[in-house]
């Protein structure tokens, strides 16, 4: 194979295409990112804007495939439990899965650090500054804007790792035919927040658990941080009588933190600050399809398939499409044209599933798990599982610790969710 021909371009070098990277380049080529923003490692990371991740069963797989799952674990504190808390600041727990499952919490920007980190130790080259302009897709050629001037790449073939609002799946929709998009918003958005440690970095809450203040219709979460301290995330309507448009001052978003999540502001005496100084995100589902054009250009993670995150998952879907193009690369050797197609038709119906998932789980944090029959479902569950384990394994357990396909996990749930209303 010519020099040429093992040439890889990716766009993006967020966590998806950074772990892409790393595979591609394990496999031989030469593999070589080209990333819009500076880069993280040497800039100060504004903070407001990115939920907390938690990496889970698929995310682990993709990273444990090339080697580099204990350099993420020094970033990465495992969670067990979620903890609701209600309006009186009582607290009820509730075990994520079996004795020894957890999910682990961790900072986007810390995480994508590591992993740029490990993507340069495996040969990887990153570019930083350069903005796609555009996708020459018949001649393989990307084109780029690096502080003003034109830089042109020509490759074998190009990945487009860019992210929900990816300037390669927007090329596919320019120069494909019969190219399906739909986008899709929750009336929620969110908006981050923080508890900051107490004396000697302590936790102020439990660390090793997920936070829940569920209200019905909205909701605040908090995960823990390697420092002591908890990013908050809350998901609030836009418009309404309790909404991101209804707080237009201090005292409103004082006053409503006081009524709603008194236990949380205790916590965070700075939370009108925060509120007026972070920035508000929008919730999006991506949907689209074909993926790929040809041999020459796959979408990939959140270009194909942005989700809203109450599964936790996007992160970890992302990182089990490396894992099935990887397999396929072991089955098909070469052969792009066969491996592409094959991984778009595998992986499009479980990231169709795992969306619809993830908008069905934002309805049970918010709504559901501060109530008795809820949690009383919950331990029901586990018991016919402890007695009938090879019958019965809880959706949450189907998606968050296996590799069951997400598409066959939603079927099973479907079932158990009619046998359980019955009983």
């Amino acid at each position: 194979m010519s020099t040429e021909n093992k040439n890889i371009t990716i766009l993006g070098a967020g966590l998806v295409g950074s772990l892409l990277s790393i595979y591609m380049s394990r496999r031989g080529y030469n593999v070589s990112i080209y990333e819009r923003r500076v880069d993280m490692r040497k800039a100060t990371i504004s903070a407001g804007k990115s939920i907390n991740l938690a990496l889970s069963d698929r995310g682990w797989k993709g990273l444990k495939g090339v080697g580099i799952e204990d350099s993420i674990r020094k970033v990465a504190i495992p969670m067990d439990r979620r903890i609701m808390h209600n309006v009186k600041g009582e607290l009820t727990s509730q075990q994520y899965g079996e004795d020894g499952q957890s999910i682990y919490a961790t900072s986007r920007g810390i995480l994508n650090c590591v992993m740029m980190d490990e993507a340069e130790k495996s040969g990887v080259k990153i570019h930083f500054n350069h903005r796609c302009t555009g996708l020459d897709i018949e001649n393989n050629v990307a084109k780029f804007d690096y502080n003003g001037a034109e830089v042109e790449v020509k490759s074998r073939l190009i990945f487009s790792a860019d992210g929900a609002f990816s300037a390669g799946r927007l090329q596919m929709q320019l120069s494909t035919d019969r190219f399906e998009y739909s986008q899709t918003y929750l009336k929620h958005g969110y908006k981050e927040l923080l508890i900051p440690a107490g004396d000697k970095s302590s936790f102020l809450m439990e660390k090793h658990a997920l936070h829940i203040w569920p209200r019905g219709g909205y909701m605040l979460i908090a995960l823990p941080n390697l420092d002591g301290s908890f990013t908050c995330t809350l998901f609030f309507p836009f418009e309404g009588e309790d909404s991101f448009a209804s707080i237009k001052t201090e005292t409103d978003c004082e006053d409503f933190f006081n009524r709603v999540f008194p236990d949380a502001i205790r916590l965070m005496p700075d939370v009108a600050k925060q509120f007026f100084g972070n920035p508000t995100g929008s919730l999006v589902t991506v949907r689209c399809f074909p993926w790929v054009v040809k041999d020459k250009l796959c979408l990939i993670g959140d270009a194909a398939h942005a989700i809203v995150p109450f599964y936790g998952q996007g992160m970890n879907c992302g990182f089990e499409d490396c894992t099935v193009l990887d397999q396929l690369m072991e089955k098909h050797g070469d052969n792009w044209e066969v491996i592409l197609n094959e991984f778009q038709y595998s992986r499009k119906p479980n990231s169709d599933a795992i969306a619809e998932l993830a908008v069905m789980n934002f309805v049970e944090m918010r709504d559901l798990v501060g109530s008795k029959d809820f949690l009383l479902r919950k331990k029901i569950e586990a018991r016919i599982h402890d007695k009938y384990p090879e019958k019965w394994l809880p959706l949450y357990s189907q998606v968050t610790f296996s590799d069951i396909p997400y598409s066959v996990a939603l079927a099973n749930g479907r079932k158990q969710d009619e046998i359980m209303k019955r009983l």
